[in-house]
């Protein structure tokens, strides 16, 4: 069994073919999955979706790239949002982009530090999206940790060997997604087989985007998790069987709201 830790499975991505799109996942060993919410506005729409699928979890979270829609955001305003939803595993994506700047850098990091909170006074994790923002996310992660402990995941890990390090130091999760199988990314690969504490390593398919070869280019779904899984077991020297058991375990250990069927 393999989880899908990060997929984006809104109407808008994947319209009447959500059906037909988990079940390929299931068919090939893959679930649960967590659906991800980007936009604050988007959770009752994610939420639903976890709802009507057994083996479907959810997140509530401000990217980026929209923290500068609700720039005042506070950590009691989004545990209201969160409700206590039975099926709610963590707060985010949210985190600091500097590649497209879409969201000034200061709003980013308020609502971040209240993603963060809100995950701190919680117990649930928060899923952390950083591009060519190292140097400030390892600050603030140090900064907050000082402030009391929580769990955090860097999603679609691509940052450089310092933040891996120090992340690393604190405690945090590190998600493997497609990019692991692009023929350029021996830098990632080497950061997940030389850096990356083996009990702290997951996977995701960051679908739709992001396709792992051999279906580069193309929309990505959760159905294709497994080249994900079969690249890492090869940078980490593990067989296909323990690089699934070690991912899936690590997976529930951070995310440990989600419950699996036997």
């Amino acid at each position: 069994m393999l989880i899908d830790s990060h997929a984006n499975l809104r109407g808008e991505t994947y319209s009447d073919d959500l059906d037909a799109v988990l079940e390929r996942a299931r068919a090939a060993g893959v679930s649960p999955v967590i659906a991800i919410c980007c936009r604050l506005g988007e959770f009752d729409q994610v939420k639903a979706i976890a709802e009507a699928q057994p083996d479907v979890w959810c997140t509530l979270g401000a990217h980026p790239h929209h923290a500068k829609n609700r720039p005042d955001i506070s950590a009691d305003e989004l545990i209201s949002m969160a409700g206590g939803h039975p099926k709610l595993v963590a707060f985010g994506e949210t985190g600091l982009d500097l590649h497209y700047n879409y969201s000034p850098l200061d709003q980013q990091m308020a609502s971040l530090r209240a993603h963060i909170e809100a995950a701190r006074r919680t117990g649930l994790p928060v899923i952390l999206h950083c591009r060519e923002a190292d140097q400030q996310m390892a600050d603030l992660l140090e900064e907050e940790m000082g402030k009391g402990p929580f769990k955090a995941l860097l999603h679609c890990y691509t940052g450089g060997e310092e933040l891996a390090r120090r992340a690393s130091a604190l405690g945090l999760w590190f998600s493997a997604s497609g990019i692991i199988t692009f023929k350029k990314a021996d830098d990632v690969r080497a950061i997940f087989r030389d850096i990356i504490p083996a009990d702290r390593v997951i996977i995701e398919t960051d679908c739709p985007y992001l396709a792992p070869v051999p279906y580069r280019g193309q929309k990505n779904e959760p159905s294709f998790l497994p080249h994900v899984a079969d690249k890492l077991a090869e940078i980490r020297g593990w067989t296909a069987e323990e690089t699934a058991q070690r991912t899936t375990a690590n997976c529930l250990t951070l995310f440990d709201r989600i419950t699996v069927s036997p």
